[in-house]
């Protein structure tokens, strides 16, 4: 079976096109739904194509056509929809068009995960039970720009032609394990997760990858150094790595911290486009960074000390942890899948009594909480430790 293989496509980029999909949309049983963003291309990125099938059609939808979307929105809020990796897609759409589904989620890589399969990507999982196998993906390709490409148009419809289908499969497996209440309830704590943004601590956003081995006073640079990529990003409209690397970031600011007095022009190459205003930011951020002061240098390792809140003994969280990956083992699962760590510190912080305070009170959800219960209330029974 080749994954080109003739199929029913519409493309909608006109209001009669759309009009025509909501008589369709408004009767299906389940939509199967992917999204195409221009992340890689842009800092405010945006929603660029829609792809849906729908009982054996295949559709993409341009938002960026000036169509009026209103109306699309509502019913397919609707319809029950599946995805795979939905945190994603239902975020962006969230953000970029104000989407909000009304009706059951299901997600493949969720489903995936809770019958323990381990290579859980769509390429893996259409291999695996529809005999298929997907081209590589087009992770570069500019979704904001037109007209799409045939091979650009065929990568977006393999996103959610056979998910269905592989989802029709999980859904058995899942059953057959017992497991489909699990997946039920993973699948509305996503949606009740992006329904809102992720944290964002503004005074450590800077803290990017590879900072481990930094002083402080190289840290005082990354950090002035990363404003300044943030700042030219915006401005420019492109992904901050356009404009400044994470690894040449980390060079420019340990070189600068050892070279106090030197200019950037005997410093690590910079990118083409540094240049003009750009460059003489850059210069300035550089300054601000040499004059500020010991004292208000950055401290090292901000995100490995102990959260806020109540104190989580080591120990205990390491048991339980323990107590987790064995209780996975048994079940063919990935001990963060039947709990993830954070989960497991704010059980070891809080101390809860019963499952329905475990799941009031950590990030644990109720399947969770019940299969870990006994190990749960094996480790709390020890007297806890006093914080030194």
């Amino acid at each position: 079976m080749s994954p080109r293989s003739a199929a029913a496509l519409h493309y909608v980029d006109t209001s009669s096109d759309l009009t025509a999909l909501l008589r369709r949309l408004s009767h299906a049983r389940l939509v199967a739904l992917d999204t195409e963003a221009d992340s890689l291309h842009n800092y405010y990125e945006k929603v660029c194509l829609i792809q849906l099938a729908i009982e054996g059609r295949h559709i993409l939808i341009d938002p960026l056509a000036g169509l009026d979307l209103t109306e699309f929105l509502a019913v397919l809020a609707e319809r029950p929809l599946v995805f795979h990796g939905a945190d994603y897609d239902l975020r962006m759409l969230r953000t970029s068009l104000g989407f909000r589904p009304r009706n059951e989620v299901h997600d493949t890589l969720i489903a995936a995960q809770l019958v323990g399969i381990q290579e859980f990507g769509l390429a893996a999982l259409v291999e695996r039970f529809c005999g298929v196998t997907l081209p590589k993906t087009k992770r570069k390709t500019d979704w904001s720009r037109r007209p799409l490409a045939p091979d650009e148009v065929a990568y977006a419809v393999d996103d959610v032609r056979y998910l269905r289908a592989t989802a029709e499969h999980l859904f058995a497996e899942l059953r057959r394990l017992e497991r489909y209440d699990w997946y039920r309830e993973s699948c509305e704590r996503l949606v009740e997760a992006t329904a809102q943004d992720r944290p964002r601590d503004p005074e450590n956003a800077w803290r990017i990858k590879g900072l481990r081995e930094l002083d402080r006073h190289q840290l005082a640079f990354v950090r002035e150094l990363w404003h300044w990529r943030e700042a030219e990003a915006q401005r420019a409209d492109r992904p901050p790595f356009m404009v400044l690397g994470n690894a040449q970031l980390i060079a420019l600011a340990t070189w600068a911290a050892a070279h106090p007095a030197a200019p950037l022009a005997q410093g690590p190459k910079l990118p083409r486009n540094c240049r003009g205003s750009r460059l003489r930011a850059l210069e300035h951020a550089v300054r601000r960074a040499r004059a500020t002061p010991k004292d208000d240098w950055p401290p090292c390792h901000v995100r490995g000390g102990q959260r806020p809140g109540p104190f989580a003994d080591p120990r205990d969280v390491e048991s339980l942890m323990a107590a987790c990956a064995r209780k996975a083992a048994k079940l063919a699962l990935t001990p963060s899948v039947l709990a993830p760590r954070a989960g497991l510190e704010a059980v070891a912080a809080h101390r809860p009594a019963t499952v329905p305070e475990a799941v009031a009170r950590t990030p644990l959800m109720r399947w969770q909480a019940e299969l870990l219960w006994p190990e749960i209330r094996e480790v709390l029974s020890k007297p806890p430790h006093r914080k030194e």
